[in-house]
C-alpha cells in the first residue's frame, strides 16, 4: 500500500480496510500537526462502563486534555464527546469508532483502554507503535500469549504504561507491602489470594435471555474483532461480556490482577520474598475448576482454586469459592499480614502502628513510593519517562498464574512454567493454549 503525505484521509481508510494488516498504523506526518500545548493530550479507547470511570478521572487532572473518544457503541460514544466538551466548555474532542483513525493523530500523546478483554492486546500494540503511552485495564491480556506481546512492543517502543488496576495506590496495599518487603512475617512461606467466585450480573441481564439483534448505532463487526463470531446476546455483551471465554476471564481474569498483583509486590524482595517484582513468577501450576457447559451463555469457572510453586520453596495458592479469606496474605516464621479493600490486619497488631509510623517518618529500611493516585502517576511518568508503580511488565506477570491456572485445568495436570524464556515446558497441548486464533483481518 502506496501512503504519501498528501493522501486524502478517507481514502487512506478505506484502503487500511482493505489491507489484511488490519492493526496497521498510518504515519503521524498523514494528517498534519495540532497546536503545540504543555498539556498532554489524551485519547479514550472505550468509553463504557469502567472507562467513564477513567475518562472522568482524566478530566479531573488539570495537566492534560482529552481530545478524542472512540466507542463502537454509538450512544456510548455521543454522551462521552458530550460531556468532555462540556467540560472544557468548547467542541475540541472528536468522536471515532475505528480506534485506528484515533491513533492516526499526531496531537494524541497517550491513550486510556478501557475495551473489554479480547481488545486489549491490539490497540495497546498499535499504540506502542504509534509512539503513543498507554494506560489500559487489567487483567492485561485475554491470552498469555498476547501479554507477552504487549511486553516486547511497549518495551521495543520506550513507551510508559499504567495499568488501571489502582491498589498499588492506596495506602493500605502499600504498607502490608511494606511489611512483607521489610520483614516482618520473616522469609514468606505462604501466600493466599482469595478472589471473586461465581458470576455477577453486572447488567441485569441474567444469562437465560435469547439471541437478539444488535442494538441500534453498536458496531457488533468491530465489538466482536479478533474473537469469535457468536450471535448477538444481551448477556455477553455490555459488563457481562467477562462472564464468556470468548470475550473475557470470568471472576479469575477479572480480580487476578488486582490481589496477585499486590501479592506479588510484597514478595520483591529477595531476601524475604522471591525477587525483583518485574521477576516474580511460578515455577510449577496446578489448578482445579468448576465450568458450566461450553455453550452455555455464561460458560467462565465460577469456582477454582490454583496452587503454584514460586522460587526460594515459596507456595502462592489462587482460590474462588474455597476457604481463602478475600485480598492478599502473606504467611511466615514470624506471622502473617492479610491485606483487602478495607481491610488491614496483621498476626501482630503492633506492626500496623509501627508500619504506619515508619513509613510517615520516612525511616523505613524498604520505602515504597507513594502514588498521588494512578491516574495523576501515568500523567507524571509521562513527564519524566520514569515508569509507574504498574507497568506492562508488572502486570503481565501478575495476570500469569491466572492464565497458566486456566490451562493446568483444562488439560488436567501440573504445568512447569520458564518464567525466564516465558515457556510451558514439555507440553505441545498446554502449550497451544497460550494463544488464541483471532478471527480475520485482526492478529498481532
Amino acid at each position: 500500500m502506496n501512503i504519501t503525505p498528501g493522501t486524502n484521509r478517507r481514502h487512506v481508510l478505506k484502503l487500511l480496510a482493505a489491507s489484511t494488516a488490519a492493526p496497521l498504523i498510518l504515519p503521524r506526518s498523514l494528517f498534519g500537526a495540532a497546536a503545540p500545548s504543555n498539556k498532554i493530550n489524551i485519547g479514550c479507547i472505550g468509553v463504557g462502563w469502567q472507562g467513564g470511570e477513567n475518562l472522568n478521572s482524566f478530566l479531573g487532572q488539570d495537566d492534560c486534555r482529552v481530545v478524542a473518544i472512540c466507542d463502537v457503541d454509538e450512544s456510548h460514544l455521543k454522551e462521552a464527546v458530550s460531556r468532555v466538551n462540556g467540560r472544557y466548555h468548547n467542541q475540541g474532542c472528536k468522536g471515532y469508532k475505528d480506534f485506528r483513525e484515533l491513533l492516526a493523530r499526531k496531537d494524541i500523546d497517550a491513550v486510556c483502554i478501557s475495551t473489554p478483554d479480547h481488545w486489549h492486546s491490539i490497540p495497546a500494540i498499535a499504540a506502542a507503535n504509534a509512539g503513543k503511552d498507554i494506560f489500559c485495564e487489567k487483567p492485561l491480556s485475554h491470552t498469555l500469549g498476547e501479554g507477552i506481546a504487549m511486553v516486547a512492543a511497549v518495551s521495543k517502543n520506550k513507551r510508559i504504561w499504567q495499568t488501571g488496576s489502582w491498589q498499588r495506590a492506596q495506602a493500605s496495599f502499600r504498607w502490608a507491602a511494606e511489611l512483607i518487603q521489610n520483614g516482618y512475617v520473616g522469609k514468606v512461606t505462604r501466600v493466599e489470594v482469595g478472589l471473586p467466585a461465581g458470576h455477577s450480573d453486572f447488567a441485569g441481564t441474567g444469562r437465560d435471555r435469547p439471541d437478539g439483534d444488535v442494538p441500534a448505532g453498536v458496531d457488533y463487526e468491530m465489538w466482536t474483532g479478533p474473537a469469535q463470531m457468536m450471535p448477538f446476546n444481551p448477556c455477553r455483551f455490555h459488563k457481562n461480556w467477562r462472564w464468556n471465554y470468548n470475550t473475557g476471564g470470568g471472576q479469575l481474569m477479572d480480580w487476578i490482577g488486582h490481589h496477585c498483583d499486590i501479592a506479588h509486590w510484597g514478595l520483591a524482595n529477595a531476601e524475604f520474598g522471591c525477587g525483583p517484582d518485574d521477576a516474580v513468577g511460578p515455577l510449577e501450576v496446578s489448578a482445579t475448576a468448576d465450568v458450566p457447559a461450553r455453550d452455555a451463555v455464561w460458560n467462565t469457572a465460577t469456582k477454582y482454586r490454583i496452587e503454584c510453586k514460586y522460587p526460594n520453596n515459596v507456595e502462592l495458592v489462587i482460590a474462588g469459592g474455597h476457604d481463602l479469606q478475600g485480598g492478599a496474605k502473606w504467611i511466615g516464621p514470624n506471622g502473617w499480614v492479610r491485606v483487602d479493600r478495607g481491610v488491614l490486619e496483621a498476626s501482630n497488631t503492633d506492626w500496623i502502628r509501627n508500619i504506619q509510623k515508619l513509613d510517615k517518618s520516612g525511616d523505613l529500611k524498604i520505602k515504597l513510593y507513594n502514588s498521588p493516585g494512578h491516574h495523576k502517576e501515568f500523567l507524571d511518568s509521562i513527564r519524566s519517562r520514569k515508569r509507574t508503580l504498574t507497568p506492562v511488565e508488572i502486570a503481565h506477570r501478575s495476570q500469569t498464574p491466572g492464565h497458566l491456572g486456566y490451562i493446568a485445568a483444562t488439560v488436567g495436570r501440573k504445568l512447569k512454567w520458564d518464567a525466564v524464556k516465558q515457556e510451558i515446558a514439555g507440553d505441545a497441548e498446554a502449550t497451544a493454549l497460550l494463544t488464541k486464533k483471532m478471527r480475520a483481518p485482526w492478529h498481532i
